[in-house]
């Protein structure tokens, strides 16, 4: 990595949809940033005016009920940011400026390539200074029943290890492991959607959750069988998006990981859990710049399935 410079938009780029959980529509823009600037959300007004400003990293949540939600002590500024926040991390952006109009990043087709295919079209431009990455230095790891979530050094960058259990015939066991970079995510990780049961519906919408869900935006799952017309994008789509948020809640350390995460049965709450424990601790990790590191070899995600097909979540946080 070394000499790696910053990177930023080159361009700014809209993206507009509804939030799957409060079901508002809102406009998200997307604008280049200066140099150590990090991830920047602005709530602003219909009429454009910023109300609010934070730095997306781990101080900055408020939330992680179903998503990882984004505020101060004022309250949420935006909730369900994690598929952007995993595009972000996983395209190498450094330095990004995110408006939005509304309470709730768009789901759009439930997966990030929307906001791959944004970050397309604006391109981006390296920057003049270098990129810093937070380096973990020994283990740190958080339990919850049987979940549990761990960060441990990794010097060829940034894995996820992610296994998951649901005892339903369509899912069962699943476990997947992959080195990210930019061409791994946008191949193996940024096309897979959130899911969700049938049988979950009421009681989701009577918390006010999922009011903007629909099979446009969900892989829905009944008893028997995956609702959506056109199936799943892949065999074990739901793993791969598991993938997906500890990468997007991984994004608010403030900087890329130099690290290897394992998540068993986690989600949400237990990915911030970690994040957490890991800046508590200051002898476990340190900022660098131009860390010299063999390639790894080039790991392709896998899936091991005790039933049935898979199916990609935005499920309970504990599976």
């Amino acid at each position: 990595m070394k000499g790696i410079k910053q990177t930023t938009l080159r361009d700014e780029v809209a993206v507009s949809g509804v939030g799957v959980h409060s079901g508002a529509p809102a406009t998200l823009t997307l604008s280049p940033a200066a140099d150590d600037a990090g991830i920047i959300f602005r709530r602003v007004s219909a009429e454009g005016a910023v109300e609010r400003e934070i730095r997306a990293d781990v101080r900055a949540v408020t939330a992680t009920d179903l998503a990882t939600v984004l505020g101060d002590a004022s309250g949420p500024i935006c909730s369900t940011a994690e598929h952007l926040l995993a595009a972000l991390r996983g395209l190498n952006v450094d330095n990004v400026t995110v408006e939005i109009d509304g309470p709730e990043v768009p789901i759009m087709d439930g997966s990030a390539m929307a906001f791959v295919d944004a970050l397309d079209q604006a391109g981006l431009t390296a920057r003049a200074l270098p990129r810093r990455y937070i380096e973990v230095l020994k283990p740190v790891r958080v339990a919850k029943g049987e979940a549990f979530g761990e960060l441990r050094p990794y010097e060829h960058g940034f894995r996820v290890e992610a296994e998951i259990s649901f005892d339903h015939p369509l899912i069962g066991k699943q476990a997947m492991a992959l080195d990210i970079e930019p061409n791994s995510f946008r191949r193996e990780i940024a096309r897979s959607r959130t899911f969700g049961f049938m049988k979950d519906v009421s009681k989701l919408w009577a918390a006010g959750f999922a009011l903007g869900a629909s099979l446009e935006n969900t892989v829905v799952i009944s008893e028997d069988r995956v609702l959506n017309p056109e199936g799943l994008r892949f065999a074990d789509e739901f793993v791969r998006h598991k993938v997906l948020d500890a990468i997007g809640d991984l994004a608010l350390a403030g900087l890329p990981l130099i690290a290897a995460y394992k998540t068993v049965r986690g989600g949400h709450k237990l990915n911030h859990s970690v994040l957490t424990a890991l800046m508590a601790d200051p002898s476990a990790w340190r900022v660098v710049e131009d860390k010299v590191q063999e390639p790894a070899r080039r790991s392709r995600g896998h899936a091991d399935m005790a039933a049935g097909m898979a199916v990609a979540a935005f499920g309970p946080d504990v599976s």
